[in-house]
This record gives C-alpha cells, structure tokens and sequence, in this order.
C-alpha cells in the first residue's frame, strides 16, 4: 500500500503549480527510489485533465555517460529533456537521493555539469517548476544518519504551514529592502556581499520541496573575503570537502578544497560567470535540521546561509548569467557563526536572532 504522505505531497505540488486542465507536464525521476512519488504524482495529474511525460532522467546513466562518452556528447544538452522543457507548461524533477557509487572523472563531469545547466536555465525560461528531493535509505547510511530521521523532517519541511511561511518570509524581505551589505563570520569565515538596489525574494513552498529560504543576488563585483565549507557535500556525483573560497571584486581570487579540488577548477571555468556570485540565500525551515551534504536540502536549515556560484535570478535584480548554478551552504549553526545584514544581525552565537527567530515557532 503506498504511503499516504505521496498523495498529500502531490495534492500541495499540483495546487502549488496550478495544474489545470491541457497542461503538458514534464516529469523527470533520477533514481528508482522516487517512484512512489512520481506515480502519485502522475496520479494527480491525470485527475486534473493534465498530461504527465515522464522522463527516467536516472543519475546512474550520468555515470555511464562520464565514464564512456566523448567530451562533445558531454557538453551536448539532452535532445530528450530539452525537448520535454520546451514542450511544457509544467515541470517537476523527483531528484531521489542516489548515493554515488565510485568517484567520477572530474573534468567530465563538469562538462557534463554545464549541459545540464542549459537544461535548468530552459526550465526557468519556459515552466512554471518544482524541484523535489527525496532521502534514499543509501544515502542515509552513507552520512550516517537515521533513515527515518531523514524521510520525517523531508515530510514536516514539505507539509508545513506554508501561508504562515510566506507572511514571515516577505515580512523579513521587506525588512532587507533598503539594506546595503551582508556580513557572514565565524571561526573560519569572513566575507561580506554588497545588496544596495536588489530585491530579496521568498520561496515558500513553491520551486522546491522542501522549502523555506528568501533569497537575493549580491551586486556583481561587491562579495569581498574567505567562506569555508568544512563538512562534506556532493556535487554533480563528486565528493567535495573543505572547500575554501576567496573572493575579490566579487570574483572568487582563490580556493582550495581537501577533496575535489581539480572538480572545483573545472567548474569555476566553466563560463565568464560561474566565478561570480549569483544567489545569497538565508533558510527558514525549522523542521529541516539534519545536514546531509546535499544542497538542495541544507540550504533551507534555519540556521544556515548559502551562496550560488553562477546564474543569479533576474527577480532579485542580479545580472550573473552561466550555465552554472552551485548552491553552497555555510551551517552557522555554531557559538561563532554570525550572519549581519548591516548593523543587525539576524544569526548570533549559532542561533537565529531578530526577524528570523521567530521562524522557530512555525515548528509547532
């Protein structure tokens, strides 16, 4: 018997969407792990009078493709899945979360990187779009954490009050409006982003689940000092661990990385804009506490900040483009970590303070 928690998570995305009646919706699942949600899913689709294309779009054909095809079949975008983005007014990526089976050539998989990301920049341009990430039992013992700790927060941070999100989020991006610079530091961390003139937008619910962050896109030459990703995080397929990046004019000057660092250079290289900053992000969900290396769900941590390398949103006023669009999270869940948006913080000793404490008490 499926889990009823499939059904009211299609429920949210279909009415989050709008899906109506002659939509074309684009569905991608990238590993087996995600079926129960993909059917139900398709499920509510049908129900609507909309009609699901489902593309098995499975991570484990990027290994193959790493390890066998040539660089110009890399770097060429999927004929499948651009097809599928241009013919759709919908679109939903069912992202299992596939724990990489052996580390991938470095250098193919950032081409291979940049083709997918003409394939997102499509998404964004043509669909109105989700991203779901869901915990596999692999990925669970890879990181070492409890299976059901993982599905449990992915549900709450999915199934939350979302118009009580909303309210607070666009009540704290009001508040950032007039601001003119971020300060992010703790034992291992300095670095400031200017944000004069730029809008800060709020996900809540909408593009990815789960959700929970306000965003906006950092004045292009302004990010000045060093932010260290200490834990490990995965990327594309590739491990990545103790990344160190130091910026100047609000390009990255320098880095390092204990692991991946050869994946990291490829990467930054990838276009005239994947050096710069193209996102500022804050997360906002309390249910979602569990730090897994995947980006797409520490960046909602109340408690942590990210970074976007690349692409920025052109909602928030940024003008970054690139094939490229790396989220990195910054836990300041620690007595050092401070995150300041002029002379008021709203994360001090590890703990969210001002506008975002009250995030706390959506929890409940």
């Amino acid at each position: 018997m499926r889990d009823p928690r499939w059904n009211q998570l299609a429920d949210h995305l279909v009415g989050a969407l709008k899906v109506t009646r002659g939509d074309t919706v684009s569905v991608f699942m990238t590993d087996v792990s995600a079926m129960p949600a993909v059917k139900a899913f398709v499920d509510a689709c049908y129900q609507r009078g909309a009609t699901p294309e489902v593309v098995a779009s499975d991570e484990s054909f990027d290994a193959s493709a790493i390890a066998y095809a040539s660089d110009e079949v890399l770097e060429e975008p999927s004929a499948l899945e651009l097809s599928s983005m241009e013919r759709a007014d919908v679109h939903v990526s069912f992202r299992g979360m596939a724990a990489p089976e052996s580390e991938p050539d470095h250098r193919k998989a950032a081409l291979l990187r940049k083709s997918k990301g003409h394939i997102s920049t499509k998404r964004w341009e043509n669909t109105r779009w989700c991203l779901v990430r869901i915990p596999t039992e692999g990925w669970a013992a890879m990181i070492g954490a409890e299976y059901d700790t993982l599905v449990g927060e992915f549900f709450d941070g999915c199934f939350m009050d979302w118009t009580a999100m909303e309210q607070k989020q666009l009540q704290l991006c009001e508040s950032l409006t007039s601001s003119q610079r971020v300060r992010v530091r703790s034992d291992d961390t300095d670095i400031t982003f200017g944000v004069a003139g730029r809008a800060w937008i709020s996900f809540a619910g909408g593009v990815n689940l789960p959700d929970g962050e306000i965003a906006t896109a950092p004045v292009d030459d302004s990010t000045e000092g060093f932010i260290t990703f200490p834990d490990t995080i995965w990327f594309a397929g590739v491990k990545i661990s103790g990344l160190r990046l130091e910026f100047q004019e609000g390009r990255v000057s320098s880095f390092h990385a204990d692991h991946g660092e050869e994946f990291v250079r490829h990467i930054l290289a990838t276009d005239e804009g994947a050096s710069r900053i193209g996102e500022l992000g804050i997360g906002t969900n309390p249910h979602v506490s569990t730090y897994t290396g995947d980006l797409l769900l520490d960046e909602k941590i109340l408690g942590t900040m990210h970074l976007a390398l690349g692409r920025s949103y052109p909602e928030c006023g940024g003008v970054n483009r690139s094939a490229i669009h790396w989220d990195l999270v910054k836990d300041l869940r620690t007595p050092a970590g401070v995150l300041s948006v002029d002379s008021e913080d709203l994360i001090s000793g590890g703990k969210p303070t001002g506008l975002l404490a009250g995030f706390e008490a959506l929890r409940a």
